[in-house]
């Protein structure tokens, strides 16, 4: 089978930072399903973990996590899926990826692909999906119903790919305000149209801009981005006793800023239950359906802004050169081999 892999942690501008190969196609055991990949997303993940986990000498290590695709064949073990079914899902960390015409995955963390998607549209969504509603949800305890919530959710990021379903999530499913930040024009349009109740500039100080809105306390905090960046400001005018959820590596952060609030800090990641193979493992396929029944009901939509073309080599150097600039909106997707 087709696949594209790295042997070695470059730079994207590098030639062999990621490269064309033929491998074996794998054989499912157990819960695995084999998904025959029609679509892919890229994310901030891949390239992290390309810059900083270069695979064992002489091995190939292929990369990526979000996957939309058709069920190739199952381990026996397998009850939630068969052949020919459609599906979306964003792996593990832990095991070989989707960027790979062939990818075996566990049929726990799976779900059936919104209907009314393509797979390129269905592709955009799974990690994100996951990230933002545990997120929401599992960490922050925000309350699922559109009864009235006094408190203001502040999504720092909110055009990138996590904060493109967030916004969305809490807008629809929660009776929260929903603040976002983003610098550029159009990014701060793109958060507005997924359902923004406002937007301010992280680019500057956030507390005047939040002030002039009036809004109700800030009590929950989704930092996606440049946490370490903006964390003690917003201590500064978060409400007492909130919550700050994160789900980047800040490269400093001093977790005793919040204490005299008594606000909870909380981390977010999306590979927890498939890595640690927790009891609750199967709720990622059941939220992943959830996420489908609304994306077909015209809940929620698409987060995909662009398609880059086939799945090779060259085309997921573009991706992840973009990811890295940080200039990125929403998903970047690639369909096809």
């Amino acid at each position: 089978m087709k696949a594209v892999g790295y042997k070695k942690s470059l730079p994207i501008e590098d030639q062999d930072a990621l490269f064309d190969f033929e491998t074996a196609k794998p054989d499912p055991r157990g819960r695995d399903i084999r998904v025959a990949v029609k679509a892919i997303s890229a994310n901030p993940v891949d390239y992290k973990v390309r810059k900083r986990a270069a695979p064992p000498e002489g091995e190939v290590k292929i990369l990526g996590y979000d996957a939309a695709g058709v069920v190739d064949a199952v381990g026996p073990e397998v009850t939630l899926f068969k052949p020919g079914d459609e599906v979306f899902y964003a792996g593990s960390i832990l095991r070989q990826g989707t960027n790979a015409e062939f990818h075996l995955v566990d049929e726990r963390i799976v779900g059936n692909k919104p209907k009314s998607l393509s797979f390129a549209q269905a592709a955009a969504l799974p990690l994100t999906s996951i990230t933002a509603w545990e997120l929401l949800f599992d960490r922050l305890g925000a309350v699922p119903g559109k009864s009235v919530d006094p408190r203001t959710l502040l999504i720092t990021g909110g055009a990138g790919g996590v904060g493109s379903i967030l916004i969305q999530l809490a807008r629809r499913l929660t009776g929260l305000t929903v603040l976002a930040t983003a610098t550029r024009p159009e990014s701060q349009k793109w958060c507005h149209d997924l359902g923004a109740h406002a937007v301010i500039d992280h680019g500057k100080p956030m507390k005047e801009q939040i002030d002039k809105l009036k809004l109700p306390p800030v009590a929950l905090v989704a930092s996606l981005t440049f946490t370490d960046q903006h964390y003690k400001s917003i201590a500064d005018f978060m409400a007492p006793q909130g919550r700050f959820g994160l789900i980047d590596d800040p490269p400093e952060f001093t977790m005793s800023t919040f204490k005299g609030k008594a606000i909870s800090v909380h981390w977010e990641s999306m590979f927890t239950r498939s890595s640690f193979q927790t009891p609750d493992m199967i709720a990622q396929h059941h939220l992943l359906n959830d996420v489908a029944d609304l994306i077909d009901k015209g809940v929620l939509r698409t987060t995909l802004d662009q398609t880059f073309g086939t799945i090779n080599a060259a085309n997921l150097k573009r991706a992840h050169a973009l990811l890295e600039s940080g200039k990125s909106r929403g998903k970047i997707v690639l369909e096809g081999w």
